[in-house]
């Protein structure tokens, strides 16, 4: 699985999610300008010394990230797109019900706002793969960082958290 971020707004989120990224083998994608400078003190403070171990990749557009998936995995633009799972609270489906595949992007929308009507437009039409997470009436969302480590563990525990360490350290 990889985490895509469209145009994340508050460093120490995205600086939580690099280190997520990190300790789970799981590549990460900003799509889109982000709010603040890659070289924000939070967000390096947030990611820790996993900074220099990211797979962080930055894409222009939303557009540029789906010709690079098309181009690096030889798929078409469709197959791509077949591959992304939206968090949204527009969705009707909730995200444990999902049934996750290792080679599924997810994609988050800003703090503030979500994903723009935009890029969800891109996959109205698979909207199966639109999830949300259950919050209270009085809660329009979760914290992106938190969200992002609930799909993501999700569809790990789904997968059997591949390439993760299931067993405690030895004391050795």
């Amino acid at each position: 699985m990889e985490i895509a971020l469209f145009e994340p707004e508050i460093p120490p989120n995205t600086g939580n999610i690099i280190r997520l990224s990190v300790c789970t083998g799981t590549a990460l994608h900003i799509v889109g300008k982000p709010a603040f400078s890659l070289e924000d003190a939070m967000l390096r403070r947030a990611g820790l010394d996993y900074w220099q171990l990211s797979r962080l990749r930055v894409h222009d557009s939303l557009e540029d990230f789906l010709l690079f998936l098309s181009q690096r995995d030889d798929q078409s633009i469709d197959e791509v797109r077949s591959r992304f799972v939206l968090t949204t609270r527009f969705a009707r489906n909730n995200f444990v019900d999902h049934r996750y595949t290792e080679d599924q992007i997810l994609l988050f929308g800003k703090e503030t706002a979500g994903l723009p009507d935009s890029v969800r437009g891109v996959f109205a039409d698979l909207q199966e793969n639109w999830l949300r997470i259950p919050v209270s009436s009085h809660c329009r969302s979760l914290n992106l960082a938190n969200s992002v480590s609930i799909v993501l563990y999700e569809g790990l525990r789904q997968l059997g958290f591949p390439g993760l360490q299931l067993e405690p350290p030895s004391d050795t």
